[in-house]
């Protein structure tokens, strides 16, 4: 067990680092390839605007999760729901009515979930010295 200690958590760290390095630079490299396609159609559309959110969403959670080494529930739910809303933007004419309940309805779920984690909270605090990680 203390080899473990020693040098498997460290090694799981690094590839961990590694890791959300790499998701870094392959969300930075597709920002700039939707960067492009704006300029080479010289046109914005909905569509593009909300992509570019998703991924200033993920940079933002990797960002977060480098800074404090924990993961806010929250921030992948906001990434589902932008993700949601821009399929059903972009293909609205082509679904059918099923469908599109379907998808607002799960839109609907993952917002209440939002808010339910943001009141439990402010509500239910974790105690300021109690560590949970362990």
């Amino acid at each position: 067990m203390p080899f473990y200690r020693q040098y498997g958590s460290k090694s799981l760290k690094a590839v961990e680092h590694l890791v959300l390095f790499l998701i870094a630079i392959a969300t930075i490299v597709a920002i700039g390839q939707e960067i492009v396609h704006i300029i080479s159609v010289r046109m914005v559309m909905l569509a593009d605007l909300l992509l570019l959110f998703i991924y200033l969403e993920v940079l933002a959670m990797v960002a977060s999760y480098f800074e404090s080494g924990k993961l806010p529930v929250r921030m992948p739910l906001y990434i589902a729901i932008v993700a949601l809303a821009r399929y059903l933007i972009l293909d609205m004419k082509s679904m059918d009515d099923w469908r599109i309940v379907a998808i607002s309805a799960s839109t609907l779920v993952l917002a209440a979930t939002v808010i339910v984690i943001r009141w439990g909270q402010l509500k239910m605090p974790y105690p300021k010295n109690q560590e949970y990680d362990n």
